[in-house]
């Protein structure tokens, strides 16, 4: 299973939500320096290492945008952990206003 499913699984089975883009931005960030074992390269923008998640569910009612974070980033520290490199976050309660 790829990453992005994984997640994608993971999220609906945490928060339920009414919407849920799990977004690959990999390829945005080809050019990009990394650091691999001590070593600087070139990121060619391949693979699934950066994701955007946006997500709309009524867990996050009530909770701080920090609060949001931090439970989107608990759910998904193993893929933090095993190379997914950049996450960014656009949690959103039912009827909250998203720019998506």
């Amino acid at each position: 299973m790829s990453i992005q499913a994984t997640m994608e699984d993971k999220l609906k089975a945490a928060f339920s939500p009414e919407r849920l883009a799990v977004i690959n931005e990999s390829h945005l960030h080809a050019g990009h320096h990394h650091v691999e074992h001590g070593h600087e390269t070139h990121f060619d923008g391949t693979g699934e290492t950066h994701f955007r998640v946006r997500v709309v569910s009524a867990a996050f009612a009530g909770m701080s945008r920090v609060e949001r974070h931090r439970a989107v980033n608990e759910l998904l520290a193993d893929e933090l952990k095993a190379g997914v490199h950049a996450l960014a976050i656009e949690p959103a309660a039912p009827g909250e206003k998203t720019r998506w």
